[in-house]
Parts: structure tokens; C-alpha cells; sequence
């Protein structure tokens, strides 16, 4: 079972004078690279959230945002009124003038206006939290979702390369005796005398050298890991791009010895596979 860094979730929390609005999105990261966003009131919560965040989404580029919406009378800004009062008569002295108007330039000017500071209350930040791990498990429910398409054309892919693999073991003997004919036919052009136990000799090193035995087994042996990583409980997209490497590794080295045409026409074909499953594997968590 894999997990995708994409994912996106939501949730809207009403309280009697707001409306409270949390979201989370994520994309493919190497590490955990979080942005949070949310009003100063809460900047004194941001690294409990962070380290929520850290334990349960691990790796991705995370946006995270708190907004609020005011839906009632509630304000942190008042006028000050004495303040404002004597600012007012002050302009009279200076030039008759409509109440209004002179109301409208004295709360212009500095200390016209107090914001308080505003505390947080704990049974709303025990709301707010709640949503927080709602908005998490949301995110994580869409990650699944995703995860599960990647799964899906993983095993897809990962069965075509095993498909063509066993292509290549049909192959290996005609490959072999093709160079063994090749080689033969070299030699007899040559019309010259030679030493048929001793061309035979170098023929069997020469095959040797070229021999894949090996690879084939160990690409085998990676694709049967690759299947069993995806299966496990956990989601290891870091695990998955190892085994990818090693199932590159094989699949060159086999091009490299092939020295036969039709098999490295598949080796190609193998490559190709390889390649999607590696750009997929760059959003697996």
C-alpha cells in the first residue's frame, strides 16, 4: 500500500462570531517543506501545529493556512474616545467646522484608534484542533486515493518488464548461437589454418563474457521485490526508488552484454517501462 504526496484537504469550523476555514494541499518533495499561514493570534500555536504536521504527513512540500472570517460584532480595534474628543476641539480652535468633518480627521491621527490583544480562548483552540486533524485525515484520505492509482500502473508496468524479461530468456539461445555463428563464419573467411580446440577454447570464453545469466536472475529477484515493497504496510517511496536503480542497473548491463540486435530491441523496451514507473515514483510519500 503507497501513499502520494498529492493531496488537498479542508475543513470549515463555525463558531458564534466566526467563521474558521483551515486548509492543507501538499505536492512531491524530497523532505518535509512546510508553509504555514494563519492570523498572530495563533502564531503562538505554530510550532505545536508544525510538529503535528511533521508526524503525520512526513514528507511533501505542505501548504498549511488558517483563515477567519468574521460573522458577528467582534472587533479587537475601538475608537479612543477622549483621544478623538480632544483632537476634535483642538480643530475647532483652529477653524469652525461640521462636527462630521472634523470627526473625520480626528480619528486620522495617531492614537485615534486602541487594538487590543486578543487572547486565545481554550475551548475554541480545542475546536480549532479538532479540525486540524480532520483537515490531516482528509489530506491522508486523498493521498490513499492517489496512492492506489500510482499502485495500480506500478504493478502494471513492473509485469510488462517481468513480460519482456521473459522474452529475453526465450532469446538468450538463439542470441548465443548466433554469435557462435558469427564467429565461425569470421574464421572460415579468413581461409586460413587453425587450431580447432583452441578456437574452440576462446569461443567459450568468449560467450562467457557475454553470458546474463546472472542479470537475468537478479532482475528477476528485483521485480518480485518491487511487487512485495508495494504490498507492505508501509509506504516507502525512498525504499522503492532504490529497487528501481537496481532493476536500471540489470536491465543495462543486459543491453551492454546483449550484442545481439532483437535483444536489445527489448532491452529498449524495458527502459522505457522503467522510466515511467521512476517519474511516478518521484510523488510516492
Amino acid at each position: 500500500m503507497i501513499y502520494s504526496m498529492t493531496g488537498y484537504g479542508k475543513s470549515v469550523l463555525q463558531l458564534p462570531t466566526k467563521k474558521i476555514t483551515i486548509e492543507l494541499k501538499s505536492l512531491n518533495s524530497k523532505n518535509l517543506d512546510l508553509n504555514a499561514r494563519m492570523p498572530s493570534i495563533y502564531r503562538e500555536k505554530e510550532l505545536a501545529i508544525r510538529k503535528l504536521l511533521a508526524d503525520k504527513l512526513v514528507r511533501g512540500k505542505v501548504d498549511f493556512s488558517i483563515y477567519v472570517e468574521a460573522t458577528a460584532e467582534d472587533t479587537s480595534t475601538q475608537i479612543n474616545t477622549p483621544v478623538v474628543k480632544q483632537y476634535m476641539d483642538q480643530l475647532k480652535g483652529v477653524a469652525d467646522g461640521d462636527a462630521i468633518e472634523l470627526l473625520k480627521m480626528a480619528v486620522r491621527f495617531p492614537d485615534a484608534l486602541n487594538t487590543v490583544r486578543e487572547e486565545i480562548d481554550e475551548d475554541e483552540w480545542k475546536a480549532i484542533q479538532t479540525e486540524i486533524n480532520s483537515t490531516v485525515k482528509a489530506l491522508s484520505t486523498y493521498r490513499l486515493d492517489e496512492g492506489k492509482v500510482l499502485e495500480a500502473d506500478f504493478k502494471k508496468r513492473i509485469l510488462a518488464i517481468g513480460g519482456i524479461l521473459e522474452k529475453v530468456i526465450l532469446m538468450d539461445p538463439e542470441r548465443v548461437e548466433g554469435v557462435r555463428e558469427r564467429l565461425t563464419k569470421g574464421i572460415t573467411e579468413l581461409k586460413e589454418k587453425y587450431d580447432e580446440n583452441r578456437f574452440e577454447q576462446e569461443l567459450v570464453y568468449y560467450i562467457e563474457k557475454f553470458d546474463i545469466t546472472e542479470e537475468k536472475v537478479r532482475l528477476k529477484n528485483h521485480l518480485d521485490y518491487f511487487t512485495e515493497a508495494i504490498n507492505s504496510k508501509d509506504s516507502n517511496g525512498k525504499k522503492l526508488g532504490f529497487i528501481s536503480q537496481e532493476i536500471g542497473r540489470e536491465i543495462n548491463t543486459i543491453g551492454s552484454k546483449s550484442n545481439y540486435a532483437p535483444m536489445q530491441q527489448l532491452v529498449v523496451q524495458m527502459k522505457d517501462e522503467l522510466e515511467k514507473i521512476k517519474e511516478q515514483l518521484l510523488n510516492v510519500l
